[in-house]
């Protein structure tokens, strides 16, 4: 089989990006073709035998007669579908695997896809796994950044309200563009033309089903993750948060949970606009950002961690990766995390935002040893799908 796996991003950025890659390489280990189409980059590091990307978008960086015409190509690409379409008449693939695509290359690509289909008579499969909820919410997030609050107002209403509440980096001019792209694409449908939408929690699936043309199409479907070996190490006497220092991520009101918790240990590891915050707190230890090996000897000996997000978080990482490590998750029951958590079992859930349920639940942990352990012992029969089981998933839906 044939698989174009496209996403704005051809270099390592974030999840997504990680996952195209990953899942690429097994398609590829299995025997199929696999070729990537995106944005042309200095770090690119796949592609496709044509060589044919977009231009690179930098928004940050762009001259100002380059940001006068972003506006535009933010919603319609005329070079993208050019490009594209050298791809499809190369490759011919089989099944156009859709991932992050919108503003930088924009769904004009869909149409481009389904005309090449037309014209040529080839039957390619659109598959789309969505990231975040950027096909319902202009901002991506369901989350208004100025209010930190979480919205859908978007999901049952207008595009407008994302210019309303100036969603997108505070600005009304970037959050009317965002009004004008989803509402231009939800006007002509294009959405239609995708097979599958896979979405990576059912929490996700519940948000994308609000709107009817998805609703029968979407299919929830939980991340892959490495295998993780199990390896038996003593615990230690402190709870860990590992992650950005963030709002979003629930980290004021965690910071709040240890001043209230003097007798807890706590580690931070990470970075972030809060980091500040952290200073002076003596039950506190910042050992800022760590990866690899580092990051995984902390999870392991940690009494618990504490996935305190106050966002629609999908499927994180972080969730499964401290559980498999064999240390149990106190985490907010929001989004798609109660999904990743055997309640009582592998960890426990709290209300997002409330101190008083945090403090509660880090405090009856913290004090009961046989608890803990038994936490531990559960997360050793916990499982969640690795990159062969979800491939094995995803050849279903490209064959369906």
């Amino acid at each position: 089989m044939k698989v174009l796996m496209v996403n704005k991003f051809l270099y390592p950025n974030g999840g997504s990006e990680t996952y195209i890659f990953k899942l690429g390489d097994a398609l590829k280990a299995k025997g199929h073709e696999v070729q990537y189409f995106g944005m042309e980059h200095e770090g690119r590091c796949v592609g496709n035998n044509v060589n044919a990307y977009t231009s690179d978008m930098d928004f940050h960086n762009a001259s100002k007669l380059e940001k006068m015409t972003y506006p535009i190509k933010t919603i319609y690409s005329r070079e993208a579908r050019q490009k594209i379409r050298l791809v499809l008449d190369d490759f011919q693939p089989d099944v156009v695997h859709l991932n992050n695509f919108n503003y930088q290359l924009t769904p004009s690509i869909i149409l481009e896809i389904v005309a090449w289909r037309k014209e040529t008579g080839n039957k390619c499969k659109i598959v789309f796994t969505a990231h975040d909820y950027q096909l319902v919410c202009p901002n991506h997030m369901c989350n208004n950044p100025g209010t930190g609050e979480n919205c859908e107002k978007c999901l049952t209403g207008s595009f407008m309200n994302c210019t309303k509440g100036k969603c997108i980096h505070g600005s009304t001019a970037k959050s009317f563009i965002g009004t004008l792209e989803a509402s231009f694409w939800k006007m002509k449908g294009t959405y239609k033309y995708i097979d599958t939408f896979i979405c990576c929690s059912n929490f996700m699936k519940t948000k994308l089903d609000t709107n009817p043309l998805f609703a029968k199409k979407t299919v929830a479907l939980h991340n892959f993750i490495d295998e993780i070996p199990w390896v038996e190490v003593p615990k230690e006497d402190y709870i860990l948060y590992f992650g950005r220092f963030s709002e979003e991520k629930g980290v004021r009101t965690l910071i709040e949970a240890a001043k209230r918790l003097p007798e807890v240990n706590f580690v931070f590891a990470g970075k972030g606009p809060l980091e500040s915050l952290l200073d002076g707190i003596d039950n506190i230890n910042n050992v800022g950002f760590k990866s690899g090996e580092e990051l995984a000897d902390l999870v392991r000996k940690a009494k618990a961690s504490v996935y305190p997000s106050e966002w629609y978080e999908n499927c994180p990482f972080s969730v499964m990766e401290s559980q498999l490590y064999g240390t149990p998750v106190i985490g907010a029951d929001i989004g798609g995390i109660p999904e990743l958590i055997k309640n009582g079992k592998t960890g426990t859930l709290f209300k997002a935002g409330d101190v008083d349920a945090l403090c509660d639940e880090i405090h009856k942990l913290w004090q009961d040893d046989n608890k803990a352990n038994s936490m531990h012992e559960a997360c050793r029969e916990l499982s969640f799908d690795t990159i062969d089981e979800y491939l094995e998933k995803i050849m279903i839906l490209y064959n369906n």
